[in-house]
């Protein structure tokens, strides 16, 4: 499960505030800000073109990028990104140092797989995603791309839990108090059972009407 390794060539920005952040996105760039570790935050400018194609790869948030300023490299991970409400462009990007070896939190998305030949799928039953994504505590230069859920063999009413799931050995989630569950076979209530109860109820409710009638006679 291995990623496109994402790669950042920055310039420190020296005008910093909104006149600076304007300043750089009118010359092609995004403003960031790196911060993180034992060094002070530091003002920077990526490259509009490398942060597109970054969030284009689909896991820009959810795993580590490296960042290269004069032949020097620093791992990161991306902690928020602000996109214009318009243009939908990235307009600012925040940056955390880490270590490879440094265990984070990070959300990780959750792939299902076998949704094709699943019994309960085949017999009517819907699939309910409980979980999209698992936060996992892992080596920052470790994490999986991806989760993955195989309900090829549920029927209707079985589930996946977090302990059905494999993970890398030295990752873990971070909820550790229970076994949640990730997904689910839900069954389907037809219309002509919704419509039976509902007759039901109703001539439940004409007979107590007729006994009332009878007893105030």
């Amino acid at each position: 499960m291995s990623k496109k390794q994402i790669t950042f060539n920055v310039e420190v920005r020296e005008r910093i505030g909104t006149g600076g952040a304007r300043e750089a996105r009118n010359n092609g760039f995004v403003p960031g800000v790196l911060y993180g570790g034992t060094e002070k935050p530091v003002a920077i400018n990526l490259r509009l073109p490398e942060v597109m194609k970054a969030i284009e790869t689909g896991h820009f948030l959810s795993s580590t990028a490296t960042l290269v300023h004069k032949g020097e490299k620093q791992l990161v991970i991306p902690q928020a990104i602000q996109m214009h409400p318009i243009t939908d462009r990235p307009v600012h990007i925040d940056l955390f140092r880490v270590k490879a070896d440094q265990k984070i939190k990070v959300e990780v998305p959750v792939h299902f797989t076998g949704e094709d030949v699943s019994p309960g799928l085949k017999k009517g039953g819907t699939l309910n995603v409980v979980r999209h994504t698992v936060e996992l505590l892992v080596p920052a230069g470790h994490i999986p791309e991806f989760l993955e859920a195989d309900v090829s063999a549920l029927e209707v009413g079985d589930n996946i839990k977090i302990s059905d799931i494999k993970l890398p050995s030295d990752a873990e989630p971070t909820i550790t108090d229970r076994d949640f569950t990730i997904v689910t076979i839900a069954g389907r209530v037809s219309v002509t059972d919704t419509g039976d109860e509902a007759a039901d109820d109703e001539t439940a409710g004409e007979e107590a009407g007729e006994k009332e009638e009878g007893g105030e006679d």
